[in-house]
């Protein structure tokens, strides 16, 4: 693996990698595990012996604070590499828009780790941090893509515009399922304050926007087998039917862990889920919004 990739590649995985972390912060109720910020306790950045929130969840919580040292490393090594190998690029503007947007945004998600910390796990808190982490993936994959220049094409204004519908579907859902969670059980806390929202009522609204988005794809995967080029069928086609199978399981898993009570192990593979619904999507939308396709 060149260098280039392994940067580029590295850097989508750890945007992925924090909001699984956190997601494991949240599930294994070590939240606060480290209690202050930016240190993990009075007068240590680390866990210290006998720590009164436990051992095992002290450093759970501070994995998660390493990881993003981690990242902003990477992200550093991305910003380089994107003055090296995209300047004076046609797109050098977008490509550093892109770059300084990786920098911007783990500057906020440092602050709003600390603001959630200092605010006891404040659901809003933990829903802000997470929903910007899904715009920073979203912008890391496309740093990634225009990078490598891959193949994109141009599609109907019709099939265009119904893609930019499920990507705000998408982010729609994402974004009720962090209401459902700061209604549920898994807060990271046993003290950590809810949203004073019915679990069961939200949990519902967000199972039918799952619904919609489900059966917008399967409206789209029509418009594109009856109205697109065979080239586009294939090239397009294939990654929205991935992005439908990929929709239908997470909403498989979300049913199932909804009447078994939410057991940890399946609301980690939900919130994984998530993650990679947001990836194909927003995938899908880069490739089809070029003017030119390179093969």
């Amino acid at each position: 693996m060149n260098p280039a990739s392994l940067i580029f590649t590295a850097l989508v995985v750890l945007q992925v990698g924090i909001i699984l972390t956190g997601g494991a912060v949240r599930l294994t109720g070590s939240g606060l595990g480290c209690p202050t910020w930016p240190q993990c306790v009075g007068g240590s950045i680390s866990p210290v012996p006998h720590q009164a929130q436990g051992a095992l969840h002290s450093w759970i919580e501070f994995s998660n604070r390493l990881l993003t040292i981690l990242l902003v490393l990477v992200i550093i090594a991305a910003v380089i590499g994107a003055y090296r190998w995209g300047k004076g690029r046609g797109d050098w503007k977008t490509i550093r828009f892109l770059a300084l947007t990786q920098i911007m945004g783990i500057i906020a998600q440092i602050v709003l780790g600390g603001i959630t910390v200092l605010t006891k796990l404040n659901p809003f808190a933990v829903s802000t941090h997470f929903l910007l982490s899904i715009v920073l993936v979203a912008a890391s994959l496309s740093l990634r893509e225009r990078i490598f220049a891959k193949a994109r094409t141009t599609v109907l204004p019709t099939t265009k515009l119904l893609i930019r519908i499920l990507i705000g579907l998408s982010v729609l859902v994402i974004t009720l399922g962090t209401v459902v969670t700061g209604s549920g059980p898994h807060a990271g806390d046993i003290q950590a304050k809810r949203y004073h929202i019915d679990p069961r009522l939200i949990s519902w609204i967000h199972a039918d926007s799952v619904i919609a988005l489900i059966a917008l794809t399967v409206g789209l995967l029509l418009i594109i087998k009856v109205s697109e080029s065979t080239e586009n069928r294939s090239f397009i086609g294939k990654k929205v039917l991935l992005f439908l199978v990929i929709c239908l399981c997470q909403g498989l898993i979300g049913y199932i862990q909804y009447f078994t009570h939410l057991p940890e192990a399946l609301v980690a593979a939900h919130l994984l889920g998530a993650s990679v619904i947001w990836l194909t999507i927003w995938n899908i939308g880069f490739k089809a919004n070029a003017m030119t396709r390179n093969s």
